[in-house]
């Protein structure tokens, strides 16, 4: 570390632009001319807005650390964390956990997938290639769609892009979405119709009326709270007036349940992380997008082909690529710019580990799991099921007590507990049991509330 006077002519250099920069190529010409075309007269006058202790702040870094010494802090601190592996979960509501087979981790951590980046030269890249296909097809498979891209950042976005595309379908400048839908999907959602000064109506669970101006409908299957939608009706609705049909679906649900393919959907998104990717804090995810095959030059992202050279012998290529950086900032259908490729690896081989019979197996641990858990809590003095409707592997219980009261509780004994819905239901708690979820796990829980 330099010393204190050192460290502060360093700060001083680095701010009035008089130290070299070893890692850029500008002169001090370059610099002058960049300055005068935007302004300003120096490096200082640029930053002048920023308070002076911003600007020169000192740092105030630890000593140095041995490898060995360095493993063991953060062996520390990492503990200090709630980790899944010691304790029971059954909190859902987007991020879920399942069991992930060890060929997941095997495969992604090769260094061929692992280190690739953007497979921009299709001759170099037919590993990269070749798996971002495999994925698309399983994808297509697994939703009953046409086609699907190769990924895209999470589900949110997913659902969000979806409803720019439908926009650009129908000429039109109005999205619908369901009040059940994960109130974060709708947040991001508002965030992309606000920027493009794009109206967002949000429809009552059973409204009679549909809007005809409307680009999309846009629902989630199982929705937010757990249960199935009746969504025939709403698609016949949409289509009545030229809207296109959104689905948001839970893909492990749809080991056992119909396909967004089968009710006619135009657009199925999805969050992909309950296929092979740990829940990790929060990301990174991946968003699932599949739609028919008459929208596909409106997809945002990037389509990856199967193809033959000139040999006879199969080859992979990009075949659409829709985004800003490839074509005309005005002509592109999305900024979406990086593709979740090795995320859509974890997925695929998650998928092709498992089979189809294998993903029903897991389908319906989870579905049978969730509801031995919710018929044992509905029996408990001062707890009840909020809604009667069929659901999968998440659902709302009244609690006698606030809910955040008892995840307190809950984490004492090693269970996260549900997610806090208090301000959409009086003392409601979103559950959420997986194939993860060992009968133990589910009793403990059980008799955890009932002692509350």
């Amino acid at each position: 570390m330099r010393p204190k006077h050192r460290q502060k002519a360093h700060n001083r250099e680095r701010m009035t632009g008089t130290m070299p920069l070893p890692y850029l190529p500008h002169t001090e010409a370059d610099r002058s001319a960049m300055l005068r075309e935007i302004g300003v007269s120096s490096i200082e006058e640029l930053f002048h807005d920023i308070p002076e202790r911003f600007r020169n702040a000192e740092f105030s870094l630890p000593p140095p650390l041995s490898e060995l010494e360095l493993k063991k802090e953060l062996r520390q601190l990492a503990a200090s964390n709630s980790n899944l592996d010691d304790y029971a979960c059954f909190l859902g509501a987007g991020s879920y956990r399942h069991f992930i087979p060890s060929t997941v981790e095997h495969i992604i951590g090769r260094s061929e997938f692992s280190t690739a980046y953007t497979p921009y030269q299709a001759e170099v890249s037919q590993g990269t290639l070749q798996s971002v296909y495999e994925y698309q097809s399983l994808i297509c498979q697994l939703t009953g769609m046409e086609v699907s891209n190769a990924g895209m950042y999470d589900g949110s976005t997913s659902a969000a892009e979806a409803a720019m595309m439908a926009c650009s379908v129908t000429n039109r400048s109005k999205v619908a979405v369901l009040a059940t839908v994960n109130p974060t999907y709708r947040d991001v959602l508002d965030t992309y119709c606000r920027g493009k000064n794009l109206p967002l109506v949000t429809l009552e669970s059973g409204s009679e009326s549909f809007p005809s101006d409307c680009a999309c409908l846009i629902f989630q299957q199982p929705n937010f709270l757990g249960y199935f939608e009746q969504i025939e009706a709403y698609v016949q609705k949409a289509h009545d007036v030229g809207a296109l049909v959104i689905a948001i679906v839970e893909p492990i649900s749809l080991g056992m349940f119909r396909p967004p393919g089968d009710y006619e959907v135009d657009i199925a998104v999805a969050e992909g992380q309950p296929l092979g990717i740990p829940m990790s804090f929060g990301g990174p995810h991946l968003g699932i997008f599949a739609c028919r095959k008459e929208y596909v030059r409106r997809m945002p992202g990037r389509i990856v082909g199967r193809t033959v050279d000139a040999d006879g012998n199969p080859g992979y290529v990009m075949t659409l690529v829709t985004r800003e950086q490839y074509i005309r900032r005005g002509r592109a259908t999305s900024n979406i710019c990086t593709s979740e490729a090795l995320m859509a690896l974890a997925a695929a081989v998650y998928l092709a580990t498992l089979g189809k019979r294998g993903l029903k197996h897991v389908a319906e641990l989870c579905y049978h799991k969730a509801h031995y858990a919710a018929q044992a809590i509905d029996k408990l003095k001062g707890y009840s099921l909020v809604f009667p409707q069929p659901f999968f592997k998440e659902f709302v219980i009244r609690c006698p007590v606030p809910p955040s009261q008892i995840n307190q509780v809950l984490l004492k004994r090693k269970i996260i507990g549900g997610l806090d819905i208090s301000h959409l239901i009086d003392n409601g708690m979103l559950l959420c049991v997986t194939e993860a979820n060992t009968k133990r796990d589910i009793d403990i829980l059980v008799e955890t509330l009932g002692s509350l």
